[in-house]
């Protein structure tokens, strides 16, 4: 007995020491390429849009980085491992919202812009207003999306270091070595966004997204190879495992649950499926950070192609997940995932230790195929992290500093400078957030992410680029009022307080029944651009025009 207890100490020490030094390989190889980009960062165009040097291929593969965040890798793994069917929904809701990004935003955005998403509403309307309301909208999701892929790190390193209640490492117990992590990813892309900029930045999301569908198609395989290539036995398998039987491979075990006498909670359970469905769908298309991507390529046509690109590599990714949470579920098991981390963020790892041991043979097959999986998780959240802190900092920068304090009378190397300022405060700011929201599923986090631009961003954009009446008062109202009507209605709902999974557990000030808000918020948002432009008299058709040729042909764009 105690042999194998050792022999079992033996194996965690070696895989902690083996993902340590694989993370700290990645950390360094990608301190390289931010310095390298930072010798090649002259001009406030490379630190925004990387010197628009970029191919389609190449961002394509930096926009698939920049999205398989934490919550598509770990989120959904978990959410399939522990509901099934349900869980999937996700993965079929970030991938169809892309079609919305290609066919709305995505030539149209690039062709009209220069930095950031605020050049195109500002374009025909009074700079100040906009400018400021765009860059409180880019910094408010940037944070929500931040929490999620922070919380990840957390959750991440706990199981790495096999800290578990109980246990230490390096004398700290797990809330510390979850705090400990939350404040290292946060030093880590504050360096990244102020040395390298956009250039490290993307360079550091493409080798990211390299391993991530490396490590996803190596997990896959193993998956599927155990099972001898039989989906049937797999789901099989699964559904036994979970404890649920076949309603695992149903609808209704988490969204849309029948309440037996409870019509009115059943309602508002089929009602928040839907108001998640369409924050999904609708909120890639107002996301900041994948935004400022379609301003790194030399032409329209490269924005179109990259969004081909990211299309094919992120479908892929989610049938990956698919053989990850249906995996997880039948050879980690359910009880085993939420004893590890109750909101299931730690299934993929899992499963990998469970395939290491049965193909690799023993602990320390487990140990070694578990620290890749996990350095390639670590290298995702960092990799998305720091694109996010780019998009928030050169929000602040290019849209408030530059174009609302100063009034467009600043130099390029005073932008960029108040650009890595910018990039510290929201690390700061999002380091203290993150340690509060440790509790929450990370795939959750980001789809409240995903309803607060699809509420503020989304209609301002599409108003500005469609509508010719569209003017200063429309883009005010609709991007604080969405803004507002979505974080006020998070806010009060199960999220924040009155339920046993929410930040606040303990206290009780909820009065809104649904959890995501998307369904009220988005429609409020551009209800709020209509009303605002109705009442207010200034129109320049003339401008619109020219934003319209613009757009649509990219003459006279940056």
């Amino acid at each position: 007995m105690t042999t194998t207890i050792l022999a079992a100490e033996a194996g965690n020490t070696t895989a902690r020491n083996l993902t340590i030094v694989l993370f700290l390989a990645f950390v360094a190889a990608t301190l390289a390429i931010t310095i390298w980009a930072s010798r090649q960062t002259k001009t406030a165009t490379d630190f925004y849009a990387g010197g628009r040097s970029f191919s389609g291929f190449q961002n394509g593969m930096a926009i698939g980085g920049d999205y398989m965040s934490a919550a598509s890798f770990l989120g959904i793994a978990g959410l399939i491992a522990l509901y099934g069917y349900d869980g999937f929904l996700y993965s079929i809701g970030f991938l169809v919202a892309w079609l919305v990004a290609l066919l709305l935003v995505a030539e149209l955005l690039r062709n009209s812009g220069r930095y950031t998403m605020a050049d195109v509403l500002a374009f025909r309307m009074r700079q100040r207003p906009v400018r400021t309301a765009a860059a409180v909208s880019t910094i408010t999701v940037s944070i929500f999306y931040l929490l999620a892929q922070m919380v990840g790190a957390g959750a991440l390193v706990a199981l790495l270091l096999g800290i578990r209640p109980g246990t230490t490492f390096l004398g700290m117990d797990a809330e510390t070595a979850k705090v400990a992590t939350i404040i290292m990813v946060g030093a880590l892309m504050i360096i990244y966004v102020t040395v390298g900029g956009m250039k490290g930045t993307t360079y550091v999301q493409i080798v990211k997204a390299f391993l991530l569908m490396g490590g996803a198609l190596l997990m896959t395989l193993l998956v599927l190879a155990k099972y001898k290539f039989n989906l049937s036995s797999l789901l099989g398998d699964a559904a036994a495992s979970s404890g649920q039987g076949t309603a695992f491979l149903e609808p209704g075990l988490r969204y849309g649950v029948e309440v037996a006498g409870n019509a009115t909670q059943t309602f508002y359970n089929k009602v928040d499926l839907f108001s998640l469905g369409i924050a999904l769908v609708l909120g890639t298309a107002g996301l900041p950070h994948i935004l400022i991507r379609f301003y790194t390529v030399p032409t329209a046509r490269a924005a179109r192609k990259s969004v081909l690109w990211a299309i094919g590599i992120i479908g892929t990714f989610y049938l990956f997940t698919l053989a990850l949470g249906f995996g997880a579920a039948a050879l980690v098991g359910g009880d085993a995932i939420r004893e590890q981390d109750k909101a299931g963020n730690t299934a993929a790892p899992q499963l990998a230790e469970a395939l290491g041991i049965d193909f690799l043979g023993g602990d320390l097959g487990g140990a070694a195929l578990l620290a890749i999986i996990a350095a390639v998780a670590f290298a995702t959240i960092l990799a998305v992290v720091a694109g996010l802190t780019l998009a928030s900092s050169s929000s602040l920068a290019h849209d408030f500093y530059a174009n609302v304090i100063k009034r467009g009378e600043t130099s390029e190397r005073q932008e960029v400078n108040v650009a890595r300022i910018s990039a510290l405060v929201i690390g700061a700011v999002s380091i203290v957030l993150s340690i509060f929201a440790q509790n929450l599923n990370v795939a959750f986090l980001v789809a409240l992410a995903f309803a607060v631009a699809a509420s503020g961003n989304l209609p301002a954009i599409l108003y500005s680029l469609f509508w010719k009446r569209f003017n200063t008062s429309g883009a005010m109202w609709a991007i604080y009022g969405g803004l507002l009507a979505a974080v006020v209605l998070v806010f009060f709902s199960p999220v924040v307080s009155g339920a046993p999974t929410a930040m606040f557990a303990d206290h009780d000030w909820q009065w809104f029944p649904l959890s995501n808000p998307g369904i009220l918020s988005i429609p409020i948002g551009f209800l709020c651009g209509w009303i605002g432009t109705v009442i207010s008299k200034e129109s320049d058709e003339e401008k619109y025009a020219e934003l319209e040729v613009r757009s649509l042909t990219g003459a006279g764009a940056h």
